[in-house]
């Protein structure tokens, strides 16, 4: 899929922005990456709530083979092929892959915030750390000066 039929493909959805990636292209609304264009074809990003819509039309999840397995990748579901056709009901589609985009994003927030402020407080240990080696540093040549003069 060449960069000009997926933007005419989403013309009914509204502004798209592509950005290339892997064999296509990330496909993102509003900073929020919703759908894939691959090789194998186009996936939308799907949560509990939307691959039942999936799975009724007979899509697959996203997958791909490594050298020793094949991965699934649950969050992205190939768009059925009729919708190809039907830009209004495709443009509902990707409204709810939207969706569900952000509904993952506001469950990631929380853990980065975390992780965050666990690196926040790593950084302050460290200092501390670096702090008291250095107080102990000064102590030992005070006292070594001590002994020397006195």
């Amino acid at each position: 899929m060449d960069r000009e039929f997926l933007i005419d493909l989403f013309a009914d959805f509204g502004p798209v922005t592509l950005r290339r990636m892997f064999s296509g292209y990330g496909i993102s609304a509003d900073g929020t990456n919703f759908a894939l264009a691959l090789r194998a074809g186009l996936y939308f990003r799907a949560d509990d709530e939307t691959i039942p819509q999936f799975e009724a039309e007979g899509s697959k999840p996203f997958s791909y083979q490594t050298r020793s397995k094949t991965v699934m990748v649950n969050s992205y579901w190939q768009l059925p092929a009729r919708l190809f056709d039907d830009s209004e009901e495709l443009a509902v589609w990707a409204r709810l892959a939207l969706g569900a985009a952000q509904r993952a994003a506001l469950r990631k927030r929380p853990r980065a915030r975390k992780a965050k402020a666990t690196a926040k407080m790593a950084g302050k240990k460290a200092a501390a750390r670096k702090q008291a080696a250095k107080k102990r540093r000064v102590s030992k040549a005070k006292r070594a000066h001590r002994d020397r003069s006195g």
